[in-house]
Parts: structure tokens; C-alpha cells; sequence
């Protein structure tokens, strides 16, 4: 008997473009599982996250708060600037739901998400090194080239620090031992097994994020000398305000030429198809076990990858390869939708809250998309809004406001940016200095500080 609130099942990726669904590479379909899912769901283009940082946005994500609201605005792993805020797991935990973690843990809660949630199932990176353990395999292969050295703003102090670069490798062991694929095989194991009770199965997986270290025959799957690149690769954009290159995705990105960038976009989109398949595996899980046509699947991402556009690599930046984000919904019954308004990651919490019929805590700073999910009606036309506050700690600052034609990104101690998203896509020409676009730079100025003093963040504008 089918429960009488539906599943779900919620599936991530880390690093992963908007760009990447629905396009082939070397004559290859990229993610032709997450393709195959898209066909019957409702698929929402024009998605942004709220920050182009790990934790920040996977923190805003599950709690329906924007960062500077619940606290969290870099990377804080210890969680010391956490707050006591409800996310969705818990919701769905107190609705009588089994709820599931597999995969990587990057939000930040006091008490923690592990602490108030009552996981039938939790499987993260100790239990894949049990399990490398168990196949005998020694994954000691030197991580150390794999780092470069910059400096970042912290606190207001350049300070010394090491990020992944744009090297490649091949990761020497077999495919299904890496750590995507075997937290695949996990959600497939906890698919299988009766479930009395509906279940929220969170599957995070960790791909593409770099070190770019990929197994075969992902590797090998996407030549380099046959991939097609943005025009921006390598390419600052006209008007580029001078922080920019003292930022930590311009430095990463300095000094590497034309030929490394196609390996690493090989690289990354060999972790990007080897990501699908995992996904292939559970949705077909999912089918065996009777489960899909009562399970709600949604399918995002926490943020892009620059991949050498503005000369940057990574994200930590306002543009579009960083925080525009896939967001696909399949519901029981539903069919394909297409949106292109904007939307953000703050409306996942109220819309899977709507959509499973379970109350949730007031405040939060999205809006529900049950209504176009099903076909009713489009998302209202809005601008949506991200934030960038440094990495491990307050330091370069930005704040941006998308809007269907425009993008205005703020920073306090810089010029600001402009750009027409429908006729410049790439983002290389900044109209904030053109006397024509002064209207609309104030406007955008004005609903960025709006936001802002409604979101209990300190930038002065």
C-alpha cells in the first residue's frame, strides 16, 4: 500500500553548471539521467542559490533562511555562528517520516542536523573510508600538487591559504569504489529494503567537486581537443571592477593557458557524467522498488564552477556559472513544465512543504512553486537575491540582485557591476558606468539594500 504522504528524494551535486543538463560534449550526452528525469518534471531555468559557497548556501537551502539571517555566511565548520533553526529533515522527522542521510554534511545547525533529526540511515565520508578499508584499497595518492597557493582577505588581512587548482589526474582504483559512486550504491541498498513508513532519502554527493582526480573510463570519456568552450574562457569581462583579480577565483585561475583549461573541463565533466550515473542507478532503484510514482524527486545543486570564464576557476563570484543553479521537480502525476523566471533555493523548503502537505515554521524567506510545479501558474516575476561574504571568514564582500533581464552585483568597496543577462548571456560587458543604465542601477541598488535591511545583514550601502 502506497503511504499516504509521498516520499522524496532529494539529490545534490557539488560544483555542478546550470549548463550541464540537456547538452552534449564530444558528441556525448552529459547527464543523460538527469535528462531522462527533466522529461517528466517541472524544470525551473532560471534557478539561483544564495551564495556561491558550500555551506552558506546548503545551510539557507535547508532551512528556508537566507545566510544572514540564520547566521551562516562562510564556510564555518564547526558551526560556531550557527543558529537553532528548523531545516526540512526535521520537518519531515516530526511528520513520521524515515528520513535519510547519505553523502556530504555541509549545514551548519545548533543543535547540529545529525543532533535533532532522528536518521534511520546516516552514511558519509567515515563510512567510505570503512568501506575503501574493507576493498583493501590505500587511496594514498599526494593530494599536494593537487593545491596552489594564493593569499585571501580575511577580516580585512591578506593570509596565506591553499585551494584545489586546476590539476588533473586519474584516480587508480575502480570506478565503483570512488566515493560518488559508492554513496549511489548506498542510496540503492536503502531503496531496496521495505519501508513501512514514507522516507525522505538526502542524497549529497560530492562530484564534481575538485581535486579533479577521476576515475576511468570517466577520465577518458570527454577528449579535450573535441570539447567546445565558452568564448569566455580565460576572458575578463570590459569594465571588470579591480577587486575582482585580487579575489580568490581570479587567482586560481592566473597563469593557466588554453590547453589545461580543456583538460580541466574534461576533468570535470567526466565527474559530472560519473555523478548522473550514480543517480541513473537510484532513480532505477527507485522504479524496482515500486516507490516513483509516490515519491517526489528533486534535483539541485549548491553552486557552479567558473571553469576558466572571467579568467576564474571555482566559484566564490556573482557570475552566472557560479550561482545560477538546475533545480528539477517530479512529482507523482506530473508532467513536464518548463519556468524562466527567476527563482531561488529559498523557495525549496516551502514548496516540498506544500507539496507533501506538512507544516513548517514560519519566517521563511521563500516563496512555495507548488502551483507552477503543477502547471497552474508561473512563478511570480521577482528578483531574487544572492550573497557572498568570504570563505572561512568575513571577508570580500559581495551582494548581487537578478532580475529576468538584469544582473546588478554590489560591492562596498568597489565599483559597482551591471549586466544585461538577455543580450550580453556571458556577462562581459559591466553598464554600470553607461549614463543610459542609471535608472536601472538605482533601482536595483535600491531592492539590494531593501533586501538587506530585511535580512539582518551589516554591508552598508
Amino acid at each position: 500500500m502506497a503511504p499516504a504522504r509521498p516520499n522524496l528524494l532529494f539529490l545534490m551535486t557539488d560544483h555542478q553548471r546550470a549548463g550541464s543538463l540537456g547538452t552534449s560534449q564530444a558528441g556525448i550526452e552529459v547527464t543523460p539521467n538527469l535528462n531522462r528525469l527533466a522529461r517528466h518534471a517541472a524544470v525551473f531555468s532560471r534557478a539561483y542559490n544564495t551564495c556561491p559557497l558550500c555551506v552558506p548556501t546548503r545551510t539557507a537551502l535547508a532551512t528556508g533562511i537566507a545566510p544572514t539571517r540564520n547566521g551562516v555566511v562562510c564556510n564555518d565548520w564547526k558551526g560556531a555562528t550557527a543558529g537553532d533553526h528548523t531545516p526540512l529533515h526535521q520537518c519531515l522527522a516530526q511528520a513520521g517520516y524515515d528520513v535519510a542521510h547519505i553523502g556530504v554534511d555541509h549545514i551548519r545547525l545548533r543543535p547540529t542536523l545529525r543532533e535533532r533529526v532522528p536518521f534511520t540511515t546516516w552514511i558519509g565520508d567515515a563510512e567510505h573510508r570503512q568501506f575503501l578499508e574493507r576493498q583493501g584499497i590505500a587511496d594514498a595518492l599526494d593530494r599536494a600538487p593537487f593545491r596552489r597557493a594564493i593569499t585571501e582577505n580575511q577580516r580585512g588581512r591578506r593570509v596565506p591559504v591553499l585551494y584545489s587548482n586546476t590539476r588533473t589526474a586519474v584516480w587508480p582504483h575502480p570506478a565503483e569504489c570512488f566515493k560518488d559512486s559508492y554513496w549511489s550504491s548506498e542510496a540503492v541498498r536503502f531503496l531496496s529494503e521495505p519501508r513501512p513508513r514514507p522516507f525522505a532519502l538526502f542524497l549529497y554527493l560530492w562530484a564534481p567537486h575538485p581535486p579533479l582526480i577521476v576515475p576511468e573510463p570517466f577520465a577518458s570519456r570527454f577528449p579535450p581537443d573535441r570539447l567546445d568552450l565558452p568564448a569566455n574562457v580565460g576572458q575578463p569581462a570590459a569594465g571588470e571592477p579591480a577587486n575582482r583579480r585580487s579575489g580568490i577565483a581570479a587567482q586560481l585561475a592566473e597563469g593557466i593557458p588554453i590547453d589545461q583549461w580543456r583538460r580541466v573541463w574534461a576533468a570535470h565533466l567526466g565527474l559530472v557524467h560519473l555523478a548522473d550515473a550514480g543517480i541513473g542507478r537510484v532513480l532505477d532503484a527507485l522504479d524496482a522498488a515500486g516507490h516513483a510514482d509516490h515519491t517526489i524527486t528533486l534535483f539541485t545543486v549548491d553552486h557552479g564552477d567558473h571553469l576558466g570564464q572571467h579568467a576564474m576557476y571555482q566559484k566564490m563570484e556573482m557570475y552566472e556559472p557560479a550561482i545560477h543553479i538546475p533545480l528539477v521537480v517530479r512529482t507523482p502525476g506530473g508532467h513536464h513544465q518548463a519556468w524562466d523566471a527567476p527563482v531561488s533555493h529559498l523557495d525549496v523548503m516551502p514548496t516540498l512543504l506544500e507539496l507533501m502537505g506538512i507544516d513548517g515554521p514560519a519566517g521563511l524567506d521563500g516563496l512555495s512553486l507548488a502551483q507552477s510545479i503543477a502547471g497552474a501558474s508561473a512563478p511570480p516575476e521577482r528578483p531574487v537575491f544572492c550573497q557572498y561574504s568570504g570563505n572561512p571568514a568575513v571577508g570580500d564582500i559581495r551582494r548581487a540582485v537578478v532580475t529576468r533581464r538584469h544582473k546588478y552585483i554590489h560591492d562596498p568597496t568597489d565599483e559597482p557591476e551591471l549586466y544585461d543577462l538577455q543580450a550580453d548571456p556571458l556577462e562581459m560587458h559591466n553598464l554600470a558606468r553607461d549614463p543610459s543604465m542609471q535608472p536601472t542601477l538605482d533601482d536595483l541598488h535600491a531592492l539590494a539594500a531593501d533586501w538587506a535591511a530585511r535580512h539582518k545583514d551589516w554591508v552598508e550601502f
